[in-house]
């Protein structure tokens, strides 16, 4: 009875002691690259060519405008010594006027470039950000950091490194 009773109590004490080991133990931090995130992302190319062809047909509307009033002033420049003085003025204005509508629209077209960029950036980085809160729930991550090169995480051992983990699950839920 005393060697069945000093058992139990000899293992009751271990597994004591592997439960306070286990409890007491510092959650392991991990930490993922964003920009090879963001690069080696599926999703990454396809919508950034949905930006580029945006792009490129408003700055291809910005070039013909341009076009249109340079097409202008050559011609004003060519005719301007057989017009009359309020004839030149008229013109001038004219002139002045459609580099300004051109100009107006030049300008709004960036903004709506630089906006369409951020968004589309941040479309990918939702994703991300979403693959990642299940990824660490499912792997019982305290702590994911996200390393940009911008120095907020200025070494790490490569043990901790989850990028490519990562990287493979997130392409593979943007698969399915």
């Amino acid at each position: 009875m005393k060697k069945s009773y000093l058992s139990i109590t000899c293992f009751a004490l271990i597994l004591s002691v592997v439960a306070i080991f286990k409890t007491q133990q510092t959650p392991k931090m991990v930490y993922v690259d964003l920009n090879r995130l963001i690069e080696g992302y599926e999703k990454t190319p396809i919508v950034r060519a949905e930006f580029q062809k945006k792009a490129t047909l408003l700055r291809a509307n910005v070039d013909s405008l341009m076009m249109n009033w340079q097409e202008e002033l050559k011609t004003y420049e060519k005719e301007r010594s057989k017009m009359t003085k309020k004839e030149l003025a008229l013109k001038q204005e004219l002139l002045g006027n459609h580099q300004q509508r051109v100009n107006n629209y030049q300008q709004a077209v960036q903004k709506q470039l630089k906006e369409a960029d951020q968004k589309t950036t941040q479309t990918i980085v939702n994703d991300i950000n979403g693959y990642l809160e299940e990824f660490g729930k499912k792997h019982k991550h305290s702590i994911i950091f996200g390393a940009s090169g911008a120095g907020n995480i200025m070494y790490a051992n490569e043990d901790t490194d989850l990028t490519q983990e990562v990287l493979d699950g997130l392409n593979a839920a943007y698969e399915n």
